[in-house]
């Protein structure tokens, strides 16, 4: 079964404006090694720092956001998650990785509240490096034939 994953909106970010473990990280959905996972809240923060960080105007970021969705599933969520994170946004991307069955929740630059939890509710939150460790370790076990 195709692991199921989670990318936080900086690991999106840094996968796109980038090269590094983010960009591998969405490689392995673009290659559907794994299935990635968004919701709206996440896809919104991409299109911001696009914007606002690569300067790229609306029509650009909405193209780039609009082929993440080539490969990428988008899962719907309500906003009934709160209270696990001191951040709210936070919330938001767990709830997204416990509505779409998530195995994983990647994450990077929260080293204050994501990453220090390292799983909820069965689903591992790791970072881009861990995350490529262990899909490769996943990819080199043996398979009954």
């Amino acid at each position: 079964m195709t692991p199921r994953v989670v990318f936080d909106s900086n690991v999106i970010f840094s996968a796109i404006g980038w090269r590094g473990t983010p960009r591998d990280c969405l490689n392995l959905a673009r290659t559907w090694v794994v299935q990635g996972l968004v919701c709206q809240h996440i896809l919104d923060e991409v299109l911001e720092k696009l914007m606002t960080k690569l300067h790229k105007n609306i029509d650009e970021a909405s193209q780039i956001v609009d082929e993440l969705l080539a490969f990428i599933e988008m899962v719907e969520t309500m906003g009934t998650l709160h209270g696990i994170c001191a951040d709210p946004d936070d919330d938001e991307v767990i709830e997204c990785a416990v509505v779409g069955r998530a195995r994983y929740l990647v994450v990077t630059g929260d080293v204050k509240h994501l990453l220090p939890m390292r799983e909820f509710q069965g689903i591992r939150i790791v970072s881009p490096v861990e995350f490529v460790q262990i899909v490769a370790s996943i990819q080199q076990e043996p398979r009954d034939v």
